[in-house]
């Protein structure tokens, strides 16, 4: 292959996706775009400008608005950082609040679209490792090789405190339990691009794989 391969990894939260496939972009030579951050980045501008009178998201307001975001990733030591209209915007948009909102935001139709374009075109080049929700099935649907993460509730869940926690969050592993789990089911549920396995991607669930025996698995497909 003389283009450097595609890879789509999909799945549910918490899975590691965006980690192992930064492992994986490292050890390949490849770009590697988290396209749930270009989502939460959408849904961040919403929660700083679209509200109503209410401190409720306002959606009409922000597909109003979207013409006027622009977001790209930016080389910052070595690792892509997302920028909203120029400010460094990666550290907000991992906050609960973020996060409590995402799946709202991502089911939006317009949403959608106004990142799909972009996404396809950063993998036209090849030597792209691309992971979300929808990459193997609608974002790129002919990407050399796919993936679907999976693993258990509890142990999404626990891998999701753990995390919260190291940055600082103060939350409970029942809430954290509730976020993924509804995010999870608007994601599989929606109508446009729901969240699922691709048929020809291969199911990698890692409830009793540890980061390192993760990659290897997935590796072991590629080379």
């Amino acid at each position: 292959m003389t283009k450097k391969p595609v890879i789509a990894i999909d799945g549910f939260s918490s899975t590691g996706k965006s980690s192992i496939s930064k492992v994986i972009a490292k050890t390949l030579g490849l770009i590697h775009l988290d396209t749930g951050a270009l989502y939460r980045g959408i849904t961040f501008f919403a929660l700083q400008n679209c509200l109503d009178e209410n401190q409720k998201l306002d959606f009409k307001k922000l597909m109003q608005n979207l013409p006027i975001i622009k977001l790209e990733f930016q080389n910052v030591d070595g690792e892509l950082q997302l920028f909203l209209n120029g400010q460094n915007i990666n550290k907000e948009i991992r906050f609960p609040q973020v996060s409590d909102n995402v799946s709202q935001v991502a089911k939006e139709a317009e949403v959608r679209n106004f990142l799909l374009e972009t996404q396809r075109n950063i993998a036209k080049q090849g030597g792209v490792i691309m992971d979300g929700r929808d990459i193997g099935t609608v974002v790129l649907p002919n990407a050399d090789y796919k993936f679907f993460m999976t693993a258990s509730p509890d142990e999404r869940a626990k891998r999701r405190f753990v995390e919260l926690q190291t940055a600082g969050e103060k939350t409970d592993i029942e809430t954290v339990k509730q976020n993924l789990n509804t995010r999870d089911k608007i994601d599989s549920e929606r109508e446009v691009s729901p969240l699922k396995q691709a048929d020809d991607a291969i199911l990698i669930d890692n409830t009793n794989l540890n980061k390192e025996q993760t990659i290897n698995l997935i590796m072991s497909y590629i080379i």
